[in-house]
């Protein structure tokens, strides 16, 4: 008695046979060995491409065109799988209250101190100088700077200063500088001073504003 072909075995047969293929013989491999790496038949190179493999190329050619320079997130060093890099959360520096509202004592706003740094600033400054209309304002603007930074060496720390430059041309002509403002005055105060030669003026004003 003939035995019975197992189901499906001669559909298998008649789609081989159409295909004129050959079936790929199993491979086993032991534990803990890494399979053989797979070539290239004929010359011709590895069509199909991992997933993770086509990942990282579509995120190392993202922005990168002829020319092009690298997005600046491509320089961190840790990256997600998506190509996006991944930041570290800032850590904030929490300060417990002072509960201070006034400066310590010996540690105010000294107007005389102050009055004597800035005159003798100007007059090395302006001291021969000559009034140009087109360089006035750039004048004024780096005395500005000059005056406060000098005033920071005398003046004591949690203060606050403002300075105001008034820069003219010497014609004999009256002129009045004033101010207001809203402060402490047991805190907070200021110092002027002016300086003039046979070319120019200035008169020169620093505020000094407690900060609690």
């Amino acid at each position: 008695m003939a035995e019975q072909p197992f189901p499906g075995t001669t559909l298998l047969a008649q789609v081989l046979a159409a295909d004129n293929t050959e079936a790929p013989p199993v491979r086993t491999t032991r534990r803990g060995s890494q399979p053989p790496a797979r070539g290239t038949e004929d010359g011709k190179p590895q069509s199909l491409l991992s997933r993770r493999n086509s990942i990282l190329s579509r995120c190392s050619s993202f922005g990168m065109g002829p020319g092009s320079r690298r997005p600046s997130w491509m320089f961190h060093r840790r990256v997600s799988f998506t190509g996006l890099p991944i930041f570290q959360p800032i850590l904030k520096t929490r300060l417990e209250n002072t509960y201070r509202i006034g400066p310590d004592k010996g540690c105010k706003f000294d107007a005389k101190q102050v009055q004597q740094v800035l005159e003798r600033t100007l007059a090395c400054a302006l001291g021969t100088a000559a009034y140009n209309p087109q360089g006035s304002a750039p004048l004024a603007q780096s005395l500005t700077e000059l005056l406060q930074n000098q005033a920071k060496e005398v003046v004591p720390p949690r203060y606050k200063l403002v300075c105001h430059v008034v820069l003219g041309q010497q014609g004999q002509q009256s002129l009045v500088v004033a101010s207001r403002g809203l402060w402490d005055p047991e805190t907070d105060s200021f110092a002027s001073a002016t300086f003039s030669n046979a070319s120019l003026f200035a008169v020169a004003t620093v505020y000094g504003v407690y900060f609690e």
